[in-house]
């Protein structure tokens, strides 16, 4: 993943913030593709805004509901790849808790397969509107140092996010227990610290993750209570980041456990909610680029 790669991506997702703010948000770009969201796992952030971003290019935008599809009664993954490959689907949206699942399906299918999060492997989009969201607030993301803070081994984003930020230039620091990250750690050009305080010392971000219990094995955290106590983002620990730090999460959101509300909801600091907004531009420009590459 190189800069002049990731730089006129954003510079196009930018151009759709402007689109988006104006109100002037149908267009003819998609008229007469089908875009079908394929998720195996619940979302509403994510679904939502490829929803959102699918309709506003002018697509014919399909939600499956995997509860009551032919999935949840058995069909195996490349039956279903098959299926949808019969509908002549031109572009698939694709969450699953199993890692490499959107690859598998885009080797079998003749549509454009974007990867919306497979399980603790990666999450790209996400890692695009951060990186976004932060060009947008500080002007910059290289020379920056970007603290990834709570379970960072269940993380999809916070893999993308290292994989996207330290090819920008950004220092990034993983922060948290050591039960909570990843084996290879040492091996992703990042630095790992295991005591707050330290952790946020000095950095211009703080992004903070939520603990997957869903995808623990247990006994990996003590209680919530205790969790908050030692990792979890107030104000005091706020104070001690760069002046003017952004406070960023993925959502949804453990109040209390990985983040207090007064910094969450912090007037001039958070960013949160500016992240789904910069999430609908960030997924037109995928599925404009995607579309474009189609054609030619």
């Amino acid at each position: 993943m190189h800069p002049s790669r990731i730089e006129p991506f954003l510079d196009l997702a930018e151009n759709y913030v402007l689109l988006n703010r104006s109100r002037k948000t149908q267009r003819d770009l998609l008229r007469g593709r089908t875009l079908i969201n394929l998720f195996f796992e619940d979302s509403t952030r994510t679904r939502t805004s490829f929803e959102l971003a699918g309709k506003r290019l002018g697509a014919d935008v399909i939600n499956m509901s995997v509860s009551t599809s032919s999935v949840n009664k058995g069909e195996t993954l490349l039956d279903t790849a098959a299926t949808l490959n019969a509908m002549r689907t031109d572009l698939l949206v694709v969450r699953h808790a199993q890692s490499g699942a959107p690859a598998l399906l885009a080797r079998k299918v003749d549509a454009a397969v974007i990867n919306a999060g497979d399980g603790t492997h990666e999450h790209p989009t996400q890692a695009l509107l951060d990186a976004l969201t932060i060009r947008r607030n500080l002007g910059r993301i290289e020379g920056l140092t970007v603290a990834i803070c709570g379970d960072v081994a269940h993380s999809r984003v916070a893999r993308s996010n290292i994989h996207l930020l330290t090819a920008m230039g950004s220092q990034v620091r993983l922060v948290g227990p050591p039960t909570l990250m990843p084996a290879d750690a040492d091996r992703l050009g990042v630095e790992i610290c295991h005591n707050m305080d330290h952790g946020v010392e000095g950095a211009d971000v703080l992004m903070m993750l939520r603990l997957q219990r869903e995808r623990m094995a247990g006994g990996l955290v003590p209680s919530a209570r205790e969790y908050f106590r030692f990792y979890g983002l107030d104000t005091v620990r706020l104070a001690r980041a760069k002046p003017g730090a952004l406070v960023m999460h993925p959502g949804p959101m453990n109040r209390g456990v990985e983040i207090d509300s007064q910094v969450a909801d912090h007037p001039q600091q958070s960013v949160i909610q500016e992240q789904v907004e910069m999430g609908v531009a960030v997924r037109m420009a995928v599925l404009d680029r995607l579309s474009r590459m189609q054609m030619a």
